[in-house]
């Protein structure tokens, strides 16, 4: 297995791994993973090492700056557009032996929360259900940004009333949980698990979130591609543990949003992150996220999530 780093901060214990997620979940025990919330990377072209030192340039590949309005430097985003059959077949085999190697790790009922695409998420899905996971929705994240809306590539002028896409508006959640043992109340006695946390007692946990784009503050702490917003983690990191006791696993933890939402909840985690830089990344700013007042730009609902 790839080098280990455990880390521990104050009275709460994450730890982090510098390894290769399959791996990771080969060696892990049985029935010690309470739920999952991950970001997947691999499997689709732009996260290539070849496609991320390209990125890192800020030329070339299939990454995509988004056109710019104010002249403000634009950060790139991964465009899925461009998947060959090749590239499709390789994410369904990817996930496929995710949901293989996972599905052992975790206690029953256990929820797994998957982020993805509307251009690919109906290729991640079934590799999931075929695998013995019960789907249980998808959680929408509703967020503005500048991705899609694009008019066709160097005929801009040509065809100025026209997108090749929609503006992309929102982003999907696979949700997906290992089967019960008995009863959901038998198996929430048992194993912690089988249910979501509600918002409050009189509200229950939503499958649409309203979802600012990730802070500013937060890219200058952690500058990874696709960092999501620790406002709208939090909220799923909560809601993933119906009795907030258990651990929470990202085995694509890139920069650390999972694992830092869930230690400003106060929850356990585990975070696996193959790539040398961003595992350095997020032993580095893990502290810092979950130390930030997501509040004030949230209208109250971090607030009322403590």
């Amino acid at each position: 297995m790839s080098q280990i780093v455990v880390r521990m901060v104050k009275e709460r214990l994450y730890t982090i791994h510098n390894a290769d997620a399959f791996e990771w979940l080969r060696a892990c025990p049985p029935r010690s993973i309470h739920a999952v919330v991950t970001d997947p990377p691999y499997g689709l072209l732009e996260y290539r090492p070849s496609e991320i030192a390209k990125m890192k340039l800020g030329r070339g590949g299939v990454w995509r700056l988004p056109p710019s309005f104010d002249g403000a430097k634009r950060r790139p985003l991964p465009r899925f557009t461009v998947l060959t059959e090749k590239d499709k077949h390789a994410l369904r085999t990817f996930f496929l032996r995710f949901a293989e190697l996972l599905y052992p790790a975790l206690v029953p009922g256990a929820h797994v929360f998957v982020a993805t695409n509307p251009l690919v998420s109906h290729l991640v899905y079934p590799s999931l259900i075929e695998m013995g996971f019960e789907p249980r929705g998808e959680v929408i994240r509703i967020v503005h940004r500048l991705r899609g809306g694009d008019r066709p590539k160097n005929a801009h002028d040509e065809f100025r009333d026209v997108s090749v896409l929609p503006k992309s508006c929102w982003e999907p959640w696979g949700l997906f949980r290992r089967p019960c043992e008995g009863r959901v109340q038998d198996n929430l006695r048992q194993w912690g698990t089988g249910g979501l946390r509600r918002i409050s007692d009189e509200e229950p946990f939503r499958d649409l979130i309203q979802s600012l784009p990730t802070r500013k503050n937060e890219h200058e702490i952690a500058p990874h591609p696709s960092l999501k917003p620790q406002h709208f983690m939090r909220q799923i990191v909560r809601a993933a543990l119906p009795l907030s006791r258990g651990v929470i696993l990202d085995p694509f933890m890139g920069a650390g949003s999972t694992i830092a939402a869930a230690k400003a909840m106060g929850l356990r985690s585990i975070g696996v992150e193959i790539d040398p830089e961003y595992f350095t990344m997020a032993a580095n700013v893990i502290p810092r996220l979950a130390s930030l007042d997501v509040s004030e730009k949230s209208n109250g609902a971090a607030a009322r999530l403590r």
